[in-house]
């Protein structure tokens, strides 16, 4: 019995992580990939423009904490007065943003 409450409970939590990167993918693409493009390059003429970071590069991603792309996604970026990026904080949920973290990061080569 524990043995089947305990598969039943991981597969549940797999379910979930599994809907989550799911979600995170739908996000990027609808939000995110005008700029930094499918791969997270950033190699789009939007990104170009905007000089957006390349997240596929492992300096990149190195230089970057969780806590900085959260606020980014949460709040946006601006430079001076200037909207670099627009917030979605009121558009994605706090495990929608930390799952879009997560997917980012996997850009990583």
């Amino acid at each position: 019995m524990k043995k089947t409450l305990t598969i039943i409970l991981a597969l549940g939590v797999m379910g979930v992580i599994s809907a989550n990167a799911a979600d995170a993918k739908e996000n990027f693409e609808k939000n995110c990939v005008k700029c930094h493009g499918a791969d997270g390059a950033g190699q789009t003429k939007m990104g170009e423009k905007l000089k957006v970071r390349n997240y596929t590069d492992a300096a990149v991603q190195g230089t970057l904490k969780d806590e900085e792309m959260t606020k980014a996604i949460k709040e946006g970026v601006k430079e001076g007065d200037a909207t670099k990026m627009k917030a979605f904080g009121e558009v994605l949920s706090d495990d929608e943003i930390k799952a879009l973290v997560a997917y980012v990061r996997a850009f990583k080569k």
